[in-house]
């Protein structure tokens, strides 16, 4: 076996130490990647967070106009009421919470309910492939 001490043993020592100075460069790249897609992705959150809270002040506002013509009944337009009303407060939400906030949010509620988080990540994971695969 080569000791440290000889030419083969100083090549490989050379080639260990550079060889792990180059995958640390790796590693380090990936994360800098990593976090440059992660505040894109957080700064187009930002961008459309006004739009979506309009669009869904929009929805509210066109159910709230529609709901005395509703058929069904007194309980179809209580829970047409209702569903505006979540959907006012989605739109506030949306107002107030920056992407890292509502990032956290939805972390914490995972962390409490996590068989329902699952069965949504894995419903959201299946519309997405579909979506992306479709011609």
């Amino acid at each position: 076996m080569a000791s440290r001490n000889t030419p083969v043993g100083n090549r490989l020592a050379d080639k260990t130490a550079s060889f792990g100075n180059e995958l640390a460069d790796r590693a380090t790249e990936a994360k800098d990647s990593m976090s440059d897609m992660a505040a894109a992705a957080t700064k187009k959150v930002d961008e459309g967070r006004s739009m979506v809270a309009d669009r869904l002040d929009s929805a509210v506002s066109a159910v709230q106009e529609r709901v005395g013509e509703l058929p069904g009944g007194q309980r179809v337009k209580e829970l047409a009421s209702a569903a505006a009303e979540r959907l006012s407060t989605t739109a506030d939400y949306m107002r107030t919470h920056d992407a890292k906030r509502m990032m956290a949010d939805v972390e914490t509620v995972a962390k409490n309910n996590p068989g329902p988080a699952l069965l949504v990540a894995a419903a959201f994971g299946f519309v997405l492939g579909r979506a992306l695969t479709r011609d």
